[in-house]
């Protein structure tokens, strides 16, 4: 069997710096050319044995090995680990991973998101400890080799980078992960390789490749066997001066010639079309942005980057399956790619939100992260915004208003489709980073959980305890007036006061002080209330101690929902108030805590 490249996938937390160093392994520009810095959509570069062998210099006679794989197709994700267009049934299109850790920093929380997604998707990695030229005292390298550099070191410099390399080991470990410097490891099938690496000055980016290399070779030989059966996964549709409209593939399994019937998923259903053209980059040449020509092949065996010409592309959906066919089992890859779409791509009545994407992996991304945080989906698709999904979100409002919502990464609202959200008071969510537009929408979800616990809060009666104040009888009937103290909570107009026995006193019409009308009075304060219903002297007496009759219902739900926005002397008050209740009725709140 033939044995094809290794795909290399790099992921790791916010500028840990995976895109400069892709850029040291390819020697292209194209971090400099990215907005933000944080690259956004999914490129790929084929480094050949022969640059291998020139990176890793001395170190491939040192571990005594030699590069069997044909070079390693390194894909460029973007920064946030949520994003992975390498998608393929079963798992992912990646053979193995580099995780970018800043050495200084340790493991990040999308350091943690990142180590998911590889265990979820049982993707092999090694860790590039990163920024070790940032380490205080650490001198320009004369050798790029770190296991040569090791020699040189200084002690209190060595010392530094054991601290900060045990540092990553001791996070990992708590996540499960058995991992340590790669020099010190002895089976590496059972502890996770760390390479200190500067993808600025390049040193240790030697040691990286050695190791992938190695590792590849080593484990994964059967995965690396070409297949009869042609797959790839479309990163991209472009529509290019002279070429129209075409496809960026992964190529990562089988062969696929010019001539070769395709199929892959688009937006009403499979697409089917012949190949005409299969162009490459030349090595070292980043696939989405080349600066140099394309060549044109008769035929490419996986794994490549590639870029596929065919009539009838303009519907294709970024990041779906792409399979080749014959007349024999057509229809059979046909609803294998529908399949495969459609388990993303979906629309429902059920209640949710409404969510489009650029292409089916930020999709599934997407989706992923919003079921691990509870949130219903009710539309997912893969274009621009449009009126029909604003017209989906409002109909999902009128049941629960966090659902009227559209969700939109790196795609476009259309002008229509702004003026009925506009009028239907629906909320457009626009982002171009994942993990940024995942953060203010759910931002959002929590400010309207906050202002709707507040607004419930607000309608519940509160605890409160007052002293008849002796000496302050105002007005005995119709209203009686008289002053208070407020012992415990607060009392505010309309609330009803009960006895200690439990029965009635009568309902707070009006509260003042020196002469103010207030919304309230809390703990501590001395003031005056007006009740319409008792007579001071017969049935509210002078020194007296009054509640707050709070109805069981709110009772329950200011323990149960809300304690926290209790004081102390609130629940103390409440608590009092239950046992005052229960000697009228001795069921009241029965099995609150």
């Amino acid at each position: 069997m033939t044995i094809r490249q290794p795909i290399v996938v790099v992921l790791g937390h916010v500028d840990h710096g995976k895109t400069t160093l892709l850029d040291r392994i390819r020697g292209t520009l194209v971090a400099a050319r990215e907005p933000g810095a944080i690259t956004q959509h999914i490129g790929a570069s084929f480094v050949p044995t022969k640059i291998l062998e020139e990176l890793c210099m001395g170190l491939l006679s040192k571990f005594k090995f030699k590069i069997e794989v044909p070079g390693l197709l390194f894909v460029d994700t973007p920064g946030h680990a949520a994003f992975s267009s390498l998608r393929r049934r079963g798992g992912s299109v990646a053979d193995i991973a580099i995780l970018v850790v800043d050495v200084n920093e340790g493991v990040m929380p999308q350091t943690v998101e990142s180590l998911e997604i590889l265990r979820a998707r049982r993707t092999p990695f090694v860790v590039a400890a990163n920024k070790i030229d940032l380490i205080p005292g650490w001198r320009k390298p004369s050798d790029l080799c770190f296991f040569e550099r090791l020699r040189s070191l200084e002690p209190s410099v060595a010392r530094l980078l054991d601290e900060k390399v045990y540092g990553i080991v001791a996070s990992l470990a708590q996540h499960g992960i058995n991992a340590d410097r790669y020099d010190r490891i002895r089976d590496f099938r059972r502890t996770v390789a760390i390479v200190p690496v500067s993808a600025k000055t390049g040193e240790g980016i030697p040691d990286l490749l050695a190791i992938l290399v190695g590792l590849t070779q080593q484990y994964l030989k059967r995965r690396l066997e070409v297949s009869r059966q042609t797959a790839g996964t479309v990163l991209e549709v472009r529509e290019d001066p002279g070429l129209g409209v075409n496809i960026n593939v992964i190529l990562y399994d089988g062969v696929l010639r010019e001539g070769d019937t395709i199929v892959v998923g688009g937006r009403h259903g499979p697409i089917v079309a012949k190949v005409r053209a299969i162009l490459v980059p030349k090595p070292l040449d980043e696939i989405r942005d080349p600066t140099e020509k394309f060549k044109a092949l008769k035929e490419v065996t996986a794994a490549a980057g590639v870029k596929v010409v065919a009539p009838g592309l303009e519907d294709v959906i970024a990041g779906s399956p792409l399979y080749v066919a014959d007349k024999r089992n057509l229809e059979e890859v046909k609803a294998k790619v529908s399949e495969e779409v459609e388990s993303v791509r979906f629309s429902t009545d059920k209640a949710g939100i409404v969510v489009k994407a650029d292409t089916l992996g930020s999709l599934e991304a997407i989706l992923s992260e919003l079921k691990n945080n509870g949130i219903n989906v009710r539309m997912a698709d893969v274009g621009d915004i449009s009126k029909r999904d604003v017209v989906e979100a409002s109909v999902a409002k009128a049941s629960d208003l966090a659902h009227g919502v559209v969700l939109g990464f790196n795609v476009r609202v259309l002008p229509d489709a702004r003026e009925e959200a506009l009028k239907a008071g629906v909320r457009i969510f626009q982002g171009n980073v994942i993990y940024r537009l995942m953060e203010e929408y759910l931002g959002w979800v929590e400010g309207l959980r906050a202002e709707r616990a507040r607004v419930a809060l607000e309608a519940l009666v509160r605890p409160g305890k007052i002293r008849v104040l002796p000496g302050c009888f105002f007005r005995r009937s119709k209203p009686a007036i008289c002053g208070v103290e407020v012992l415990a909570g607060r009392i505010k107009p309309g609330y009803v006061l009960a006895k200690a026995d439990g029965s009635f006193a009568g309902r707070i019409v009006q509260i003042q002080e020196r002469g103010e009308s207030l919304p309230e009075a809390s703990s501590g304060m001395q003031v005056a209330i007006s009740m319409r219903e008792p007579t001071l002297g017969r049935q509210v007496k002078e020194g007296e101690i009054l509640y707050v009759d709070v109805p069981e219902s709110h009772v329950r739900s200011l323990l149960q929902n809300y304690r926290e926005s209790l004081t102390r002397d609130e629940e103390a008050c409440l608590r009092e108030f239950i046992e005052v209740k229960r000697k009228a009725n001795p069921y009241f709140c029965l099995g609150v805590a």
